[in-house]
């Protein structure tokens, strides 16, 4: 146990505690649960990453702002890293899914999608061409390369690197500017006691395009949802935004930044497991291929990229 934590904790008049460690996420962060006087807490440790807590904390006022309920932050201490939080519960999105219950909570989710897109985004980093390729490079880098053990030959380097600036182009064409979550997905969605959704993880927001954490929380690595389900929340999606856009046209928009994503995700869950030593990562690279390949194969341009990954 971290015992500048407790100490921390202590000083803000809060005894005799018994931290319970959480799951943590993919980062070096470390969250514990405790209760104090029959109220309970979610104390953040970013010991290992102080310069992210002063993030944190601005993007969370950012989203208090726009009426997107986040975990309350009660105190927080700079130098040291760490946040106390409000503990609003056990319950994911994922658990309402895994309970045949996700239609209401995905709606609500979209809802709430569409009110974090009103949160200022001025002054966060670009979602760039320049990220974006940088990104989707980490595919070849750490699932071809490290962990298949495949070093792609000039020709397969050529292809790649066209079918990346393609969905990268793809991407920059829709409509840009909007606070981006980067990981809303059934994972990052709490469920409170009052059935609200809360918005978890959001310290690396940046600001990019229209339909990126919709693809998030629709084609989530974690979890397939039924496909006609997709489209409709797609759909709804659209129409609460009141954009005036023809459906393939936004299937598109949808698709290319859907592979982009999951481009990344699979060299991020191979560095994962190959760098960190977070080898769980390993068993979600298959549902990530899968959307990989079934949304490439929808347009011949990107033939190339699905004949390099199939091989």
């Amino acid at each position: 146990m971290h015992d500048e934590l407790v100490g921390w904790l202590e000083w803000l008049g809060l005894e005799e505690l018994e931290l319970t460690a959480l799951h943590g996420d993919a980062s070096s962060r470390r969250y514990y649960r405790f209760e104090d006087n029959g109220k309970k807490f979610i104390v953040m440790d970013a010991s290992n990453a102080k310069d992210s807590v002063p993030i944190f904390i601005g993007v969370g006022w950012r989203l208090v702002d726009a009426k997107v309920r986040i975990p309350a932050i009660k105190s927080y201490e700079l130098n040291k890293g760490f946040i106390l939080l409000e503990d609003v519960g056990i319950t994911h999105v994922l658990d309402k899914y895994k309970q045949g219950d996700s239609s209401t909570y995905y709606e609500k989710a979209i809802k709430t999608l569409v009110k974090m897109q009103e949160t200022p985004s001025k002054g966060l980093e670009p979602y760039d061409g320049s990220f974006l390729l940088d990104e989707m490079n980490l595919m070849p880098e750490w699932y071809m390369r490290e962990y298949l053990g495949k070093t792609p030959e000039c020709l397969e380097a050529r292809i790649l690197l066209e079918s990346f600036s393609l969905i990268s182009k793809e991407v920059l064409s829709q409509p840009q500017g909007m606070f981006v979550h980067r990981d809303y997905h059934s994972r990052n969605l709490m469920v409170d006691s009052e059935d609200n959704i809360v918005v978890i993880d959001f310290q690396d927001a940046r600001e990019g395009a229209l339909t990126y954490d919709l693809v998030s929380l629709l084609r989530d690595v974690y979890v397939e949802l039924d496909e006609a389900e997709v489209r409709r929340l797609v759909l709804l999606f659209r129409d609460l935004k009141g954009l005036d856009v023809d459906d393939a046209t936004f299937t598109r928009w949808f698709d290319f930044t859907a592979l982009q994503r999951h481009i990344k995700i699979l060299g991020i869950f191979a560095r994962l497991s190959l760098r960190d030593g977070k080898d769980g990562y390993l068993d979600d690279i298959p549902l990530t291929l899968k959307y990989v390949l079934e949304t490439a194969s929808k347009y011949p341009e990107l033939d190339g990229l699905v004949s390099i990954l199939k091989s």
